[in-house]
Protein backbone atom coordinates (compact mmCIF):
# COMPACT_ATOMS: atom_id res chain seq x y z
CA UNK A 1 0.00 0.00 0.00
CA UNK A 2 1.17 3.53 -0.50
CA UNK A 3 2.04 5.68 2.84
CA UNK A 4 0.47 8.56 3.69
CA UNK A 5 3.65 10.44 3.61
CA UNK A 6 4.76 9.27 -0.09
CA UNK A 7 0.83 10.69 -0.80
CA UNK A 8 1.43 13.99 1.03
CA UNK A 9 4.77 14.69 -0.70
CA UNK A 10 3.88 13.47 -3.62
CA UNK A 11 2.93 16.83 -6.53
CA UNK A 12 -0.60 16.80 -8.18
CA UNK A 13 0.64 16.28 -11.42
CA UNK A 14 1.88 13.01 -10.48
CA UNK A 15 -1.05 12.06 -8.20
CA UNK A 16 -3.19 13.00 -11.09
CA UNK A 17 -1.30 11.10 -13.53
CA UNK A 18 -0.66 7.81 -11.03
CA UNK A 19 -4.07 7.91 -9.47
CA UNK A 20 -6.64 9.61 -12.43
CA UNK A 21 -9.24 9.19 -9.90
CA UNK A 22 -8.25 11.59 -7.74
CA UNK A 23 -9.80 13.98 -10.54
CA UNK A 24 -13.09 13.15 -8.29
CA UNK A 25 -12.34 14.05 -5.49
CA UNK A 26 -11.06 17.59 -6.48
CA UNK A 27 -14.45 18.51 -8.57
CA UNK A 28 -16.87 17.02 -5.63
CA UNK A 29 -14.78 19.43 -3.13
CA UNK A 30 -14.73 22.58 -5.89
CA UNK A 31 -10.78 22.38 -6.04
CA UNK A 32 -9.33 24.42 -9.02
CA UNK A 33 -5.62 22.66 -9.05
CA UNK A 34 -4.85 24.76 -11.94
CA UNK A 35 -1.54 26.23 -11.62
CA UNK A 36 -0.49 24.00 -8.49
CA UNK A 37 0.24 20.98 -10.54
CA UNK A 38 4.00 20.92 -9.19
CA UNK A 39 2.93 21.92 -5.48
CA UNK A 40 1.51 19.06 -2.95
CA UNK A 41 -1.86 18.67 -1.63
CA UNK A 42 -1.27 20.49 1.17
CA UNK A 43 0.97 23.11 -0.08
CA UNK A 44 -2.52 23.72 -2.57
CA UNK A 45 -4.26 24.16 0.84
CA UNK A 46 -2.08 26.63 2.21
CA UNK A 47 -2.63 28.96 -0.50
CA UNK A 48 -6.00 29.93 0.44
CA UNK A 49 -6.34 33.54 2.44
CA UNK A 50 -7.87 33.33 5.74
CA UNK A 51 -10.63 35.28 4.22
CA UNK A 52 -11.27 32.80 1.37
CA UNK A 53 -11.33 29.89 3.72
CA UNK A 54 -13.99 31.65 5.60
CA UNK A 55 -15.78 32.45 2.21
CA UNK A 56 -16.29 29.38 0.78
CA UNK A 57 -16.53 27.70 4.41
CA UNK A 58 -13.32 25.30 3.35
CA UNK A 59 -11.75 23.59 6.50
CA UNK A 60 -8.04 22.52 5.15
CA UNK A 61 -7.58 20.56 8.05
CA UNK A 62 -10.85 18.62 7.45
CA UNK A 63 -9.48 18.74 3.67
CA UNK A 64 -6.19 17.03 3.93
CA UNK A 65 -7.63 13.95 5.92
CA UNK A 66 -10.68 13.76 3.92
CA UNK A 67 -8.50 13.68 0.66
CA UNK A 68 -6.01 10.68 2.49
CA UNK A 69 -9.18 8.93 3.56
CA UNK A 70 -10.69 8.97 0.09
CA UNK A 71 -7.37 8.15 -1.63
CA UNK A 72 -6.38 5.22 0.93
CA UNK A 73 -9.91 3.79 0.13
CA UNK A 74 -9.54 3.73 -3.61
CA UNK A 75 -6.09 2.34 -3.32
CA UNK A 76 -7.53 -0.62 -1.07
CA UNK A 77 -10.49 -0.86 -3.28
CA UNK A 78 -8.30 -1.56 -6.43
CA UNK A 79 -5.62 -3.63 -5.30
CA UNK A 80 -3.00 -0.84 -6.22
CA UNK A 81 0.61 -1.09 -5.51
CA UNK A 82 3.16 1.16 -6.11
CA UNK A 83 5.12 -0.42 -9.46
CA UNK A 84 8.01 1.58 -8.39
CA UNK A 85 8.88 -0.28 -4.73
CA UNK A 86 9.11 -3.32 -6.77
CA UNK A 87 13.10 -3.10 -6.82
CA UNK A 88 14.07 -6.53 -7.09
CA UNK A 89 13.09 -10.42 -6.95
CA UNK A 90 14.68 -12.77 -4.89
CA UNK A 91 14.68 -16.69 -5.42
CA UNK A 92 15.68 -18.79 -2.18
CA UNK A 93 16.74 -22.58 -3.06
CA UNK A 94 14.82 -25.44 -2.54
CA UNK A 95 14.74 -28.71 -4.17
CA UNK A 96 15.10 -30.87 -7.25
CA UNK A 97 12.43 -33.61 -8.53
CA UNK A 98 14.91 -36.20 -6.21
CA UNK A 99 14.31 -34.58 -3.20
CA UNK A 100 17.68 -33.04 -3.43
CA UNK A 101 18.43 -29.35 -2.26
CA UNK A 102 18.64 -26.57 -4.99
CA UNK A 103 22.78 -25.23 -3.73
CA UNK A 104 22.88 -21.85 -5.09
CA UNK A 105 22.17 -19.63 -2.06
CA UNK A 106 20.09 -17.32 -3.10
CA UNK A 107 19.81 -15.15 -6.42
CA UNK A 108 18.86 -11.74 -6.79
CA UNK A 109 17.18 -9.81 -9.65
CA UNK A 110 16.90 -5.81 -10.03
CA UNK A 111 14.63 -4.20 -12.00
CA UNK A 112 15.78 -3.53 -15.67
CA UNK A 113 17.63 -6.85 -15.48
CA UNK A 114 16.93 -9.92 -17.78
CA UNK A 115 17.24 -13.45 -16.28
CA UNK A 116 17.44 -16.37 -18.96
CA UNK A 117 16.10 -19.62 -18.05
CA UNK A 118 17.69 -22.48 -19.28
CA UNK A 119 17.78 -26.04 -19.57
CA UNK A 120 15.87 -29.69 -21.44
CA UNK A 121 12.26 -29.66 -22.29
CA UNK A 122 10.81 -31.23 -18.97
CA UNK A 123 13.43 -30.11 -16.69
CA UNK A 124 11.53 -27.68 -14.60
CA UNK A 125 11.71 -23.89 -16.44
CA UNK A 126 7.90 -23.56 -16.16
CA UNK A 127 8.18 -24.19 -13.16
CA UNK A 128 10.00 -21.63 -11.62
CA UNK A 129 8.32 -19.26 -13.62
CA UNK A 130 5.23 -20.63 -11.93
CA UNK A 131 6.86 -20.00 -8.45
CA UNK A 132 7.44 -16.84 -9.24
CA UNK A 133 4.07 -16.03 -10.41
CA UNK A 134 2.68 -17.43 -7.15
CA UNK A 135 5.62 -16.07 -5.16
CA UNK A 136 6.07 -19.44 -3.61
CA UNK A 137 6.70 -19.77 0.03
CA UNK A 138 7.73 -23.25 0.66
CA UNK A 139 4.08 -23.81 -0.50
CA UNK A 140 4.72 -25.65 -4.14
CA UNK A 141 6.01 -28.71 -5.05
CA UNK A 142 9.80 -27.41 -5.36
CA UNK A 143 9.59 -25.78 -1.83
CA UNK A 144 11.15 -22.45 -2.74
CA UNK A 145 10.86 -19.00 -1.41
CA UNK A 146 10.19 -15.61 -3.72
CA UNK A 147 11.16 -12.62 -1.66
CA UNK A 148 9.74 -9.21 -3.43
CA UNK A 149 12.43 -6.28 -2.04
CA UNK A 150 13.87 -8.95 0.12
CA UNK A 151 10.43 -9.74 2.16
CA UNK A 152 7.82 -12.55 1.68
CA UNK A 153 4.47 -11.03 0.37
CA UNK A 154 1.03 -11.56 1.51
CA UNK A 155 -0.68 -13.84 -1.84
CA UNK A 156 -3.36 -11.08 -1.69
CA UNK A 157 -0.81 -9.22 -2.71
CA UNK A 158 -1.03 -10.93 -6.97
CA UNK A 159 -4.56 -11.96 -6.56
CA UNK A 160 -6.94 -9.75 -9.07
CA UNK A 161 -5.25 -6.44 -8.14
CA UNK A 162 -5.43 -3.44 -10.51
CA UNK A 163 -1.75 -3.37 -10.59
CA UNK A 164 -0.41 -6.86 -10.86
CA UNK A 165 2.94 -8.19 -9.81
CA UNK A 166 3.29 -10.65 -12.74
CA UNK A 167 2.46 -10.66 -16.42
CA UNK A 168 2.88 -13.30 -18.17
CA UNK A 169 3.93 -13.73 -22.08
CA UNK A 170 4.43 -16.82 -23.66
CA UNK A 171 3.93 -17.93 -27.36
CA UNK A 172 0.41 -19.04 -27.83
CA UNK A 173 -2.01 -16.06 -27.25
CA UNK A 174 -4.99 -16.43 -29.02
CA UNK A 175 -7.79 -13.84 -28.68
CA UNK A 176 -11.50 -14.74 -28.33
CA UNK A 177 -13.09 -11.09 -28.54
CA UNK A 178 -13.73 -9.94 -32.10
CA UNK A 179 -12.58 -5.94 -31.37
CA UNK A 180 -10.48 -3.81 -33.61
CA UNK A 181 -7.09 -3.23 -31.86
CA UNK A 182 -8.06 -0.31 -30.97
CA UNK A 183 -11.28 -1.54 -28.87
CA UNK A 184 -9.17 -3.61 -27.30
CA UNK A 185 -6.31 -1.09 -25.94
CA UNK A 186 -8.98 1.55 -25.27
CA UNK A 187 -10.87 -1.36 -23.15
CA UNK A 188 -7.34 -2.07 -21.26
CA UNK A 189 -6.51 1.82 -20.99
CA UNK A 190 -9.99 2.56 -19.48
CA UNK A 191 -9.87 -0.32 -17.01
CA UNK A 192 -6.51 1.33 -15.62
CA UNK A 193 -7.86 4.77 -15.61
CA UNK A 194 -5.47 6.40 -18.31
CA UNK A 195 -6.37 9.77 -18.51
CA UNK A 196 -5.09 10.35 -22.15
CA UNK A 197 -5.91 7.21 -23.73
CA UNK A 198 -5.44 8.42 -27.73
CA UNK A 199 -1.88 8.96 -26.67
CA UNK A 200 -1.30 5.80 -24.98
CA UNK A 201 -2.88 4.14 -27.72
CA UNK A 202 -0.72 5.01 -30.50
CA UNK A 203 2.61 5.01 -28.49
CA UNK A 204 1.73 1.23 -27.93
CA UNK A 205 0.55 0.42 -31.94
CA UNK A 206 4.20 2.32 -32.83
CA UNK A 207 5.82 0.33 -30.36
CA UNK A 208 4.04 -2.69 -31.86
CA UNK A 209 4.65 -2.55 -35.43
CA UNK A 210 8.44 -1.61 -34.38
CA UNK A 211 7.92 -5.46 -33.04
CA UNK A 212 6.04 -7.38 -35.52
CA UNK A 213 7.22 -8.86 -38.98
CA UNK A 214 4.25 -7.36 -41.02
CA UNK A 215 2.40 -4.40 -39.67
CA UNK A 216 -1.12 -3.93 -38.80
CA UNK A 217 -3.29 -0.96 -37.65
CA UNK A 218 -5.73 0.08 -35.05
CA UNK A 219 -8.36 -0.98 -37.48
CA UNK A 220 -6.67 -4.27 -37.32
CA UNK A 221 -9.40 -6.80 -35.88
CA UNK A 222 -7.61 -9.38 -33.37
CA UNK A 223 -9.01 -11.88 -34.10
CA UNK A 224 -7.21 -11.89 -37.58
CA UNK A 225 -3.91 -11.14 -35.99
CA UNK A 226 -1.04 -12.81 -37.18
CA UNK A 227 0.63 -15.07 -34.19
CA UNK A 228 3.87 -12.84 -34.29
CA UNK A 229 1.04 -9.77 -34.63
CA UNK A 230 -0.24 -10.72 -31.53
CA UNK A 231 2.39 -11.53 -29.88
CA UNK A 232 4.05 -8.02 -30.79
CA UNK A 233 0.25 -6.76 -29.65
CA UNK A 234 0.88 -8.32 -26.10
CA UNK A 235 4.09 -7.28 -25.15
CA UNK A 236 3.87 -3.33 -26.22
CA UNK A 237 1.01 -3.67 -24.18
CA UNK A 238 2.57 -5.18 -21.70
CA UNK A 239 5.48 -2.74 -21.68
CA UNK A 240 3.64 0.25 -21.93
CA UNK A 241 0.27 0.17 -20.14
CA UNK A 242 0.46 -2.76 -17.47
CA UNK A 243 1.70 -1.92 -14.79
CA UNK A 244 2.74 -5.30 -13.73
CA UNK A 245 6.57 -4.76 -12.44
CA UNK A 246 7.74 -8.30 -13.29
CA UNK A 247 7.38 -10.04 -16.97
CA UNK A 248 7.69 -13.45 -17.05
CA UNK A 249 8.22 -14.88 -20.71
CA UNK A 250 7.70 -18.67 -21.88
CA UNK A 251 9.50 -19.40 -24.92
CA UNK A 252 9.41 -16.44 -27.37
CA UNK A 253 11.53 -17.42 -29.83
CA UNK A 254 9.39 -18.49 -32.97
CA UNK A 255 7.20 -15.81 -31.69
CA UNK A 256 7.99 -13.93 -35.09
CA UNK A 257 8.74 -10.50 -33.66
CA UNK A 258 12.45 -8.99 -33.34
CA UNK A 259 12.88 -10.51 -29.90
CA UNK A 260 16.13 -8.35 -28.90
CA UNK A 261 13.48 -5.16 -29.86
CA UNK A 262 11.01 -6.67 -27.40
CA UNK A 263 13.24 -7.06 -24.42
CA UNK A 264 14.72 -3.99 -25.10
CA UNK A 265 11.21 -2.58 -24.99
CA UNK A 266 10.68 -4.29 -21.41
CA UNK A 267 13.63 -3.18 -20.03
CA UNK A 268 13.34 0.55 -20.91
CA UNK A 269 9.94 0.67 -19.00
CA UNK A 270 11.92 -0.88 -15.85
CA UNK A 271 10.39 -4.31 -15.71
CA UNK A 272 12.39 -7.31 -13.76
CA UNK A 273 12.32 -10.17 -17.01
CA UNK A 274 12.49 -13.88 -16.60
CA UNK A 275 12.61 -15.71 -20.32
CA UNK A 276 12.45 -19.33 -20.33
CA UNK A 277 14.47 -20.07 -23.54
CA UNK A 278 16.34 -22.87 -25.68
CA UNK A 279 17.07 -20.08 -28.20
CA UNK A 280 21.28 -19.07 -27.60
CA UNK A 281 20.71 -15.97 -28.42
CA UNK A 282 18.06 -14.56 -26.11
CA UNK A 283 20.28 -16.81 -23.16
CA UNK A 284 23.13 -14.46 -24.05
CA UNK A 285 20.88 -11.09 -24.39
CA UNK A 286 20.41 -11.98 -20.89
CA UNK A 287 22.20 -10.16 -18.09
CA UNK A 288 22.53 -13.56 -16.17
CA UNK A 289 20.80 -17.29 -16.68
CA UNK A 290 19.51 -20.00 -14.98
CA UNK A 291 19.93 -23.11 -15.76
CA UNK A 292 17.89 -25.90 -14.72
CA UNK A 293 18.24 -29.57 -14.30
CA UNK A 294 16.08 -32.26 -12.80
CA UNK A 295 13.36 -30.05 -11.50
CA UNK A 296 15.85 -27.70 -9.71
CA UNK A 297 18.06 -24.83 -10.10
CA UNK A 298 21.20 -26.66 -10.82
CA UNK A 299 23.65 -23.37 -11.69
CA UNK A 300 23.04 -19.46 -12.63
CA UNK A 301 25.75 -18.37 -14.64
CA UNK A 302 27.10 -14.41 -15.48
CA UNK A 303 26.85 -13.42 -19.04
CA UNK A 304 30.86 -12.35 -20.23
CA UNK A 305 32.65 -10.69 -22.04
CA UNK A 306 33.96 -13.69 -24.48
CA UNK A 307 29.53 -14.70 -24.63
CA UNK A 308 28.72 -11.13 -25.64
CA UNK A 309 31.62 -11.59 -28.48
CA UNK A 310 29.27 -14.94 -29.13
CA UNK A 311 26.26 -13.09 -29.13
CA UNK A 312 27.56 -10.77 -32.10
CA UNK A 313 28.10 -13.70 -33.97
CA UNK A 314 25.09 -15.05 -33.61
CA UNK A 315 23.44 -11.72 -34.25
CA UNK A 316 24.56 -11.60 -37.56
CA UNK A 317 23.71 -15.16 -38.05
CA UNK A 318 19.66 -14.08 -37.05
CA UNK A 319 20.38 -11.12 -39.41
CA UNK A 320 20.83 -13.23 -42.13
CA UNK A 321 18.49 -15.85 -41.77
CA UNK A 322 15.51 -13.09 -41.16
CA UNK A 323 16.72 -11.69 -44.69
CA UNK A 324 16.35 -14.89 -46.50
CA UNK A 325 12.86 -15.35 -44.46
CA UNK A 326 11.87 -12.15 -45.58
CA UNK A 327 12.57 -12.39 -49.26
CA UNK A 328 10.97 -15.86 -49.46
CA UNK A 329 7.70 -14.36 -48.10
CA UNK A 330 7.75 -11.86 -50.72
CA UNK A 331 8.44 -14.80 -53.43
CA UNK A 332 11.89 -13.78 -54.29
CA UNK A 333 14.25 -16.28 -55.52
CA UNK A 334 17.05 -17.19 -52.80
CA UNK A 335 20.96 -17.18 -54.92
CA UNK A 336 23.40 -16.95 -52.38
CA UNK A 337 23.75 -16.87 -48.66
Amino acid sequence: MISNDRLKKMPLQKIKEKFPFSETFFENNGLDIKGFETKTFIEYLQNFSEEEREELAIDTHKLEDDFIDYMEQMIEFMGIEDKDTIDSLTILPGKNKSGEGETFGEFTINKSEIVAIVGPTGSGKSRLLADIEWTANKDTPTDRTILINGEIKDKDYTSYSYNSLVAQLSQNMNFVMDLSVKDFLSLHAKSRMVEDRETVIEKIIDAANNLAGEKFDLNTQITSLSGGQSRALMIADTAILSSSPIVLIDEIENAGIDRKKALDLLVSEEKIVLMATHDPSLALIADKRIVIRNGGIYRVIQTDSKEKQILKELEKMDKKINGLRAKLRKGEILENL
